[in-house]
């Protein structure tokens, strides 16, 4: 096989529970069956975090042994993760991979954050005057007040967040505040490596939803709960990104008397969808990307096939 027609970078791309994962791993071994030697770069905001693995669907032990993962249990609950911090371990271990020859596979989260890791983007800058009085604000008036105005100031940014993401909303309007714009600071389609192969996965509304509450019980059946309350005792709530991580935040509400367990499940399962179908209108956005069904038979022999790298 000539190494001229290897991609430099493969990434797969989708919602929520539609087997990037599971893909993942099937298409890398495929490709090192065929002698392309691949490893893993993930880019999800919460695959980061050490001991968040049943609520984030993390692949296990047995599955990170197939393939060498990047950007797995990486940090504590207690620490902050941001898109600057995983746009630049993730440039790391992709720059990594390509220095031996191996090809990287990013596996996506959100929309914000593989497009951080995978396009020319510039992180904006940061105050922390400006923060802080951003979430006394947001902890006065709540996240849908401060998306309200997000909407105002800045359309296009407010298109792009959930309202009830606090986080991101007080982020927002922090660039906004600095620099007069945050969707100025947004991807332009412009690949950080030239040549990177975005691997789209699909299906049906109905498809989505029905994996999303499967999903979800799983996590239950497999003691998300339990996980959240082991977590607790090692500060989950201290951790402002980890905390606010779906499943968790609604555990943490049924762990603080807040709400009850059957509440904290159907909130999981309903945050999770409008979650998942806002990654996959954002990613339909995007013309660079090969979509693929994601309930096709022998899909990582498509996306191989496609790849061109036999």
């Amino acid at each position: 096989m000539s190494q001229v027609a290897v991609p430099p970078v493969v990434a797969l791309l989708g919602p929520t529970a539609s087997g990037k994962s599971s893909l993942a791993l099937g298409l890398a071994e495929l490709l090192a069956g065929r002698g392309t030697p691949v490893e893993i770069v993930n880019a999800d905001s919460m695959l980061v975090y050490r001991g968040m693995d049943i609520g984030t669907a993390k692949p296990g032990p047995d599955e990170l042994a197939r393939v060498p993962h990047h950007l797995v249990d990486v940090l504590d609950v207690t620490q902050n993760s941001s898109i600057a911090l995983v746009q630049t371990m993730a440039r790391q271990a992709i720059a990594d991979c390509r220095a031996r020859r191996v090809l990287p596979l990013v596996v996506g989260g959100s929309a914000l954050y593989t497009r951080a890791v995978l396009d020319e983007l510039e992180i904006p800058p940061t105050d922390p005057v400006v923060r802080a009085r951003l979430e006394e604000e947001l902890a006065e008036q709540g996240s849908p007040a401060l998306h309200r105005r997000l909407a105002e100031r800045d359309p296009r940014a407010a298109d792009a967040i959930l309202p009830g993401n606090g986080r991101r909303i007080v982020r927002a309007l922090e660039v906004v505040e600095l620099t007069g714009s945050f969707s100025a600071t947004m991807p332009d389609g412009r690949f950080h490596i030239p040549g990177t192969v975005e691997i789209g996965l699909s299906l049906s509304r109905e498809d989505l939803d029905r994996r999303i509450a499967e999903r979800v019980d799983r996590m239950w059946h497999d003691g998300l709960v339990e996980e959240v309350r082991s977590l607790a005792g090692h500060g989950l709530r201290q951790g402002r990104t980890a905390s606010r991580a779906l499943g968790y935040r609604q555990v943490l509400q049924y762990l603080d008397g807040l709400i009850d367990e059957d509440r904290a499940r159907t909130d999981t399962v309903v945050r999770t969808r409008r979650f998942a179908r806002k990654q996959l209108m954002w990613y339909r956005r995007d013309p660079r990307i090969r979509w693929f069904g994601a309930l096709a038979p022998q899909l990582a022999g498509q996306v191989a096939e496609s790849l061109r790298l036999t």
